[in-house]
């Protein structure tokens, strides 16, 4: 089964994300009380998900301990390979989404976190960048169901 494990907004861009139980979504908005929600948003910002799997992969390959907030994603997922979704519609909780395309692994995150090959190692492994289609709620150990 597909779920949600953890969520994180910020406020502020650059600001440290925060760990929550539920977060508020609208429709081509993004996300409510979070740094990239706006009128007429861009469908590339919305949301973005990564994999639990992929934290502790990086964790693991490069013998550090950073927590899932430390990645700087909205959604952290377990039990789902992210990567194949590019192109479909998902339903995150009760909140349906339009997967556009890999998140890339950014030089920012690589500073950030102090990690001299970030970039080379979390290479299609740094989540989503998703559309939000309908408004809603979605909360830690809600379903992930891919559409057809």
């Amino acid at each position: 089964m597909s779920i949600v494990s953890n969520l994180c907004i910020t406020s502020n861009s650059g600001g440290e994300m925060q760990a929550v139980k539920t977060i508020n979504v609208l429709a081509n908005k993004g996300i409510v009380n979070d740094r990239y929600y706006k009128e007429k948003n861009d469908k590339d910002i919305q949301v973005t998900l990564i994999e639990s799997e992929n934290v502790d992969y990086y964790n693991k390959l490069s013998g550090t301990n950073f927590l899932t907030t430390d990645f700087r994603r909205n959604i952290i997922t377990k039990g789902i390979s992210l990567n194949q979704l590019v192109g479909k519609e998902i339903e995150v909780g009760e909140v349906k989404m339009k997967v556009h395309r890999l998140c890339d692994p950014c030089r920012y995150l690589q500073d950030l976190l102090k990690q001299k090959d970030f970039v080379k190692k979390m290479l299609n492994r740094s989540g989503l960048r998703c559309e939000i289609l309908t408004n809603g709620s979605i909360s830690i150990n809600d379903n992930i169901n891919v559409l057809e």
